[in-house]
């Protein structure tokens, strides 16, 4: 990691090129350094306090004002904003073309009847608003696609079928038909068409159910699988500007799951686009990801993708457009876009029914990717406080408690038809407790008035379904309290003033009035009419306006201004009725801890509590360690409970969004509950006299959609905490727009998350890790090949400016000795760009996947050529020695740029001056050539941050051929080594061997031989410099190498060309594939430079 000092610089960087005209923040505010050790800890305002003093000063009227006037600048007021509708474009004629030579092509008609009648089926199609396709214009299609591919797409109207099946086999996975042309342009036209509607504001969100000729998933499998291709990596990220822009998720194995695709949207996704801040959000909607699919070969369900869809309606305002891509088990392509139509229409998310924790490859795939992306996104920074972890004792217990997991058959998702979607409880009668002795107390009647006045005012009231109230039974109250407080209290209504002061005085933070019992018991009572409605399915969710707050008080006390318990006894009504022990998910997001709750349920596992509180190491009310993160829980309800402890003030909307992301959701997502209860205080409120938070109403409502995902969307919010009235009003009135189905509004994070807060996050998530198997998070290490391997590091000193440049000098000088028999991790550094000035660690990994045992039983760490091929183990071998076993030598990440070069360390020892160098292990070479030489030859190769990951050497011959026609390389490369000195502090030269690519999708932008020809004594337009130059093959202009000047690179950031040319050992390098390239079209314009170079022609052919 970069210094302190650094990391702030890099910080500001980060923000500046997101949003350039917010302003600077404190550096203190964004270090990664935490809590410093030794500081003072503040005592923060507490209720404790606010009784002492018997009465809160008033808020001042310019106060106020500012506040009011600060609420009117978030908008809230959008009613006759608010856009509704779900647009479909759904054209007969897209089905007017398939494959004349092969009627199994899984790209056919086939799909789009098979969804269009499921859609007619749930009566989906009459829901939708339709929109008539159109046809894309030429200049529309050019802004992504050359004029010269554009017509000789149109020129395919007019072929026949045996031209048409000629020219579909220049490319990949493709079929042509005389229609083609027609419905390509109808398909991009339809899109167009729904994204006009969005940004136009006639609809909300839109689908585009269109077959397209481009097939993409996004299996990888170490670039395996189709279209094999370096650039579907994880470490590919962008390239000059556009860095950090680019997010891959690679699946190295088949059987993803729903938990593995949620896991990267709420890790990676969905933090990166709440900083990029989108307009407009397009997915390239594929549905081969779905188990039963042919293609995909996953296990992800219909259900899962409409999971997948909910998350992403957060984002934008809610303006997504799909788009259908591939898809290829009619039955399940049917169901997947089904589902996520349904999602986007405002049904709830079904329950899913696969695990709830990502799958170790997963967390594998997720973890580089975060490596690769955190330099550019300020959001995916991660807590710098370093924690002892033990991996391998949880990792052995959940292969213990795991076998591999079965897919049940496809299930089909249950929508629920509702009268109504949004319960709202309250009544006046609520107003009836109050202070007879602080007309100023905090808490106080006009709480729920001025909340219901906002929701009227808004119009949000009257979209509800608004249910009677009642007063909670004895019976309802007895699930949390005991008999004696349920006494103790209702003997209250009937005492005199200086009674009621006395037995108020017997609590924390209580003051009684004649009318508090039956108030209390109102509230409770509302909350559980509100959990009838929806269990029953007359609402799908609600809120409850409810007062005086429940989630302090205990079993038999009462505590911080809560009498009965309004939550739990809710929860426990719940499962009553339900007639089992219902899972339920309690939320608690009041500022303050709800030490009540957590009492409550601390034993029992079927209620997850999980709360977000001010901590402040145990001063902040009600004090004391109850609500510390290391409160998990007792019995069999260890691990049920979730503390997340802010040690300080100033807790705004992202610190919360992170905790949602990398906590909450995660853990909610593997218990899925039936039913989601939220203490909905708004005392973090931005301005809020007792939180000292900065969550914002936009804030809320985020918080509220995310959580509307859980439980087939059966949600309730109850009022607890918060004492602005502006405030509590338009935040109640947020979360109640996202119950009504309506988009969250656009959230702009005015900061990054406080380093204090991740460290808080970081802490919970290491407690709950040995709970929940999906915060355990892998170590980062990127398992390239299938066998096992061992990891040897080695240091590389970078130049000052690391540009992605064509490969230059090889490194000199003196390279550590590795302890071969003491593998060191490494993190993947790859992932480092241009712009950074971290070291680098190469990995150079070597199969321990032995074919023989060694005769004597030992294993030797130097051997000869001769010795392997007799057998023996060696754990330090050549390439040589390697190729004797049949063991392909395998690589890490951090070696994919190199573009096929292998790096192979060879011990000091292994051969000397005296010695004769290996024997190179490819075929035909057999001419051995002077170190000096060899040197000389292999200094111009690539040392770019990333090297071309390892072959798998068991891979079948036809999937090898695949992958060079689909643009994939040959990985059997074989590595050369050579060394010098006959001490262990010799210095080293390591060498490489590059296998080019056989094949890449740019050659098309290699532009023919100038008529005046090539002069390789060209010197650089920029500097001059006649050392080390390449020739763009776009527009044959000569600049130099990353090592002199990096020119070219620059010239390939500002104008795209992708090719370029070595002068000096006539090699050609692909920026886009970050690869060397060896095709017949180079073969032209590498004669003419060979021929002005040497004076002749190349002397063999391609």
């Amino acid at each position: 990691m970069t210094s302190t000092g650094q990391d702030t610089t890099t910080t500001r960087q980060r923000r500046s090129r997101h949003n350039p005209q917010s302003p600077p923040h404190d550096s203190s505010v964004t270090s990664k350094r935490g809590v410093k050790k030794g500081a003072l800890l503040h005592s923060s305002p507490s209720l404790a306090e606010v009784k002492k003093k018997g009465r809160m000063k008033k808020l001042t009227q310019a106060t106020e004002q500012d506040l009011i006037v600060g609420l009117q600048g978030l908008d809230l007021n959008l009613e006759a904003k608010t856009l509704s509708g779900t647009g479909l474009v759904f054209d007969e004629q897209l089905n007017e073309f398939h494959c004349l030579w092969d009627d199994s092509f899984p790209e056919g008609p086939e799909r789009l009847h098979a969804i269009k009648e499921q859609l007619i089926q749930e009566g989906l199609l009459d829901r939708c608003v339709s929109f008539q396709a159109r046809f894309a214009e030429k200049e529309e299609l050019m802004l992504v696609h050359s004029l010269e591919y554009i017509d000789l797409m149109e020129t395919t109207q007019y072929m026949n079928e045996g031209e048409l099946r000629i020219l579909a086999d220049t490319y990949d996975s493709v079929y042509l038909h005389p229609n083609s042309y027609t419905c390509a342009c109808l398909a991009s036209g339809s899109v167009l068409r729904l994204v006009d509607a969005v940004l136009g504001n006639e609809i909300r969100n839109g689908m585009a159910i269109i077959s397209v000729l481009y097939f993409s998933i996004h299996r990888y499998e170490q670039g395996r699988f189709w279209p094999h291709l370096k650039a579907s990596n994880w470490s590919t990220v962008g390239f000059g500007r556009g860095q950090g822009y680019t997010i891959n998720v690679p699946w190295n194995q088949v059987g993803m799951r729903d938990a593995d695709y949620i896991a990267a949207f709420l890790h990676l996704l969905l933090p990166v686009a709440l900083e990029f801040q989108p307009q407009l959000v397009l997915v390239a909607a594929g549905f081969d990801a779905l188990q039963g699919d042919p293609k995909g070969e996953m296990a992800a369900t219909p259900a899962g993708f409409a999971q997948l869809t909910h998350l992403l309606m957060g984002l934008a305002g809610g303006k997504l457009i799909l788009s259908l891509e591939g898809g290829y088990n009619l039955r399940s392509l049917a169901e997947g876009v089904s589902a996520s139509l349904h999602t986007l229409l405002g049904d709830p998310c079904p329950i899913l029914e696969s695990p709830g924790a990502p799958c170790p490859s997963a967390q594998t795939s997720l973890s580089c990717a975060l490596e690769a992306l955190e330099p550019f996104w300020e959001v995916l920074v991660r807590s710098a406080e370093a924690l002892e972890e033990d991996f391998l004792e949880e990792e052995n217990a959940e292969k213990e408690e795991d076998g591999p997991w079965q897919p049940p058959a496809l299930a089909i998702p249950t929508w629920p038809v509702l009268q109504a979607r949004t319960g709202l409880v309250y009544d006046q009668r609520m107003m009836g407790h109050y202070n007879l002795w602080d007309n100023h107390h905090p808490e106080m009647p006009q709480r729920v008035f001025r909340i219901m006045r906002r929701l009227e005012e808004l119009g949000l009231a009257g979209r509800c379904l608004t249910l009677p109230t009642r007063p909670a039974t004895d019976a309802e109250l007895l699930t949390c309290h005991s008999a004696e407080y349920v006494g103790r209290l209702r003997a209250t209504a009937k005492m005199k003033t200086r009674e009621l002061h006395r037995e108020g005085s017997n609590f924390d933070s209580i003051y009684i009035c004649p009318g508090t019992f039956a108030c209390a018991q109102l509230a409770t009572g509302a909350a559980c009419r509100l959990v009838e409605a929806v269990l029953a399915g007359e609402v799908l969710n609600g809120a409850a306006v409810v007062r005086p707050p429940g989630h302090h008080a205990e079993r038999d006390a009462a505590c911080g201004f809560c009498f009965f318990n309004s939550v739990a006894v809710a929860a426990r009504h719940a499962q009553a009725i339900s007639g089992h022990a219902l899972r339920i998910l309690i939320v608690d997001w009041d500022v303050h801890h709800g030490n009540g709750t957590q009492h409550i349920f601390e034993e029992d596992p079927s209620v997850l509590y999980i709360s977000l509180h001010r901590y402040d190491h145990g001063t902040f009310f009600p004090m004391g360690d109850e609500g510390a993160s290391c409160q998990t829980g007792r019995a069999a309800g260890t691990g049920f409970t979730v503390n997340v402890a802010w040690n300080g003030p100033r807790v705004g909307d992202a610190d919360y969004l992170a905790a949602w992301h990398r906590l909450v959701l995660p853990v909610a997502y593997e218990f899925k509950p039936e039913l989601v209860l939220v203490s909905a205080g708004f005392d973090a409120a931005r301005g809020d006299p007792l939180g000292g938070c900065q969550v914002s109403p936009e804030g809320y409502a985020h918080l509220t959609h995310l959580l509307m995902g859980l439980a087939n969307g059966r949600i309730i919010l109850i009022l607890e905490g918060g004492y602005n009235l502006t405030s509590i009003s338009e935040s109640m009135a947020a979360c109640t727009r996202s119950l009504l189905g309506d988009p969250p509004p656009l959230l702009t994070l005015s900061r990054p998350p406080l380093s204090g807060a991740l460290a808080s996050i970081t802490e919970t998530t290491h407690i709950h890790r040995r709970y929940w198997r999906s915060l355990r998070v892998m170590k980062v290490e990127d398992k390239e090949g299938p066998s096992s391997s061992k990891l040897i590091t080695k240091k590389v000193t970078q130049p000052a400016n690391r540009g992605s440049g064509v490969g230059m000098t090889a490194p000199d000088g003196n390279i550590p000795d590795t302890d071969a028999g003491k593998p060191t991790s490494a993190s993947p550094v790859a992932a480092c760009t241009p712009d950074q000035a971290k070291s680098e660690t190469t990995v150079v990994e070597f199969s321990q996947d032995q074919t023989s045992e060694t005769p004597t039983g030992e294993d030797t760490a130097d051997q000869t050529p001769s010795e392997a091929a007799t057998g023996e183990a060696a754990v330090d071998q050549t390439p040589s020695e390697a190729a004797t076993e049949g063991a392909t030598p395998d690589q890490t990440p951090s070696e994919e740029a190199v573009g096929g070069a292998e790096m192979i360390q060879t011990p000091p020892a292994l051969c000397t001056d005296n010695q004769t160098p290996p024997a190179s292990p490819v075929q035909g070479a057999t001419t051995q050539i002077s170190p000096s030489k060899l040197t000389e030859n292999l200094r111009t190769l690539d040392l770019n941050s990333e090297a071309q990951e390892a072959a798998d050497s068991q891979i079948p011959e036809d999937e090898r051929l695949l992958g060079e026609a689909a643009g994939g390389q040959d990985r059997d490369a074989s590595g050369l080594t050579q060394s010098f000195g006959e001490h262990a502090d010799a210095d080293q030269v390591v060498l490489y061997a590059v296998t080019p690519l056989p094949w890449c999708p740019h050659l098309e932008a290699v532009r023919p031989v100038p008529e005046s020809g090539l002069n390789v004594t060209q010197p650089c337009r920029d500097c001059g410099t006649l050392q080390e130059n390449w020739v763009c093959l776009s527009c044959y202009q000569v600049y130099c190498g990353r090592y002199v000047g990096a020119h070219m690179l620059q010239h390939h950031e500002v104008s795209g060309h992708p090719l370029v040319l070595s002068y000096i050992d006539l090699s050609t390098w692909c920026y886009n594939c970050e690869a060397y390239v060896h095709h017949q079209a180079l073969l032209d314009v590498k004669n003419a430079a060979h021929q002005n170079k040497f004076g002749e022609c190349i002397p063999h052919s391609l």
